[in-house]
């Protein structure tokens, strides 16, 4: 895998950003009244929590995508004290309040999403000219997350072929119809990776994948299409990871979590920041999980130090399958 030229920055695209509400409960029993422990608010979506764990491993970062001019004041915040730069494109309004409430007790958090911002065409006309510009031949480009309402779900498919055209790697990392439309037969270019989860990769192929053999038949047969790395995430049991050789299993270490939100963007961040060092397969795989896992650590789209992060990639078990 070869890395791209000079310093130029990773690019992270995020249509349906959000405001990341995360209450803490003891334990969650539905249908009757809860006293929080603790309450944190944090500018998320995909895209930007990929960008912010970046930043802390020092990776150059641009965002752009479409924001709520109402509610930008925490994804200003962010971008101006990790160094990245905003090219977010602002519509009148405010961008989108997703709710997490992290059950102490079990360890689960329950997502609730609320309604966002209602693209134009207009609007993804000054996304794609910002990409124009920005991106050079060996840029990687993330494309995250889901899509606003108003927008057709071939977007991240055009886009993609679009960027390829420039020479950009692209990152896909959404599910549903947006995945599926991208993925589909004659939608262009493949991406040159995709981070499904379990149920992600279960919906675009219609039928359970109940067993790692059942996974990985499903990413073969996208890597065979054209896909350059198929990453499946499999939350406290690793990912699997399918390119060229040998499919790999990475497991976690074994850390205490104080919160599981972001993780799998943090693996994202992982594989980014593997694939800009031209790292082997296996590489890629340890720093990815060690993202995952260090990100566990931390709340909100953080990673400590990149010592810590280093140590963990070494203590990654990794089985070649």
């Amino acid at each position: 895998m070869t890395a791209p030229a000079g310093n130029a920055p990773v690019i992270t695209v995020t249509l349906n950003p959000a405001i990341d509400q995360t209450i803490t409960v003891q334990a969650l029993r539905p249908g009757t009244v809860h006293r929080a422990t603790a309450v944190r608010r944090n500018a998320g979506g995909k895209g930007v929590n990929v960008a912010s764990c970046l930043a802390d491993w020092g990776t150059p970062v641009a965002v752009t995508g479409l924001l709520g001019a109402d509610n930008a004041a925490p994804f200003e915040a962010l971008f101006a004290a990790k160094g990245i730069a905003d090219l977010f494109v602002r519509l009148p309004g405010e961008t989108r309040v997703n709710i997490k409430i992290a059950d102490l007790g079990s360890g689960d958090t329950t997502d609730i999403n609320l309604p966002g911002l209602t693209a134009t065409a207009d609007a993804m006309d000054q996304v794609s000219e910002t990409l124009q510009r920005l991106v050079a031949p060996g840029s990687l480009v993330l494309l995250a997350g889901s899509l606003p309402d108003g927008l057709p779900d071939d977007s991240y498919a055009a886009l993609a072929a679009d960027l390829h055209a420039q020479g950009a790697r692209v990152v896909l990392d959404s599910s549903g119809a947006p995945l599926a439309s991208a993925l589909a037969e004659g939608a262009g270019p493949l991406p040159y990776c995709i981070k499904p989860n379990r149920h992600e990769l279960e919906a675009w192929a219609g039928t359970p994948l109940p067993t790692h053999a059942d996974l990985l038949a499903a990413a073969r047969d996208l890597h065979g299409r054209g896909v350059g790395m198929v990453v499946v995430s499999l939350g406290a049991d690793g990912a699997l990871f399918v390119a060229d050789g040998p499919a790999l299993h990475a497991r976690l270490p074994a850390v205490t979590a104080l919160s599981t939100v972001g993780a799998g963007d943090a693996m994202v961040a992982g594989l980014i920041a593997a694939f800009r060092d031209g790292l082997s397969t296996e590489g890629v795989a340890r720093r990815a999980v060690a993202f995952a896992t260090a990100k566990l650590g931390c709340f909100g789209p953080n990673l400590p130090g990149a010592d810590a992060v280093r140590s963990l990639a070494t203590q990654v078990q990794v089985t070649t399958l």
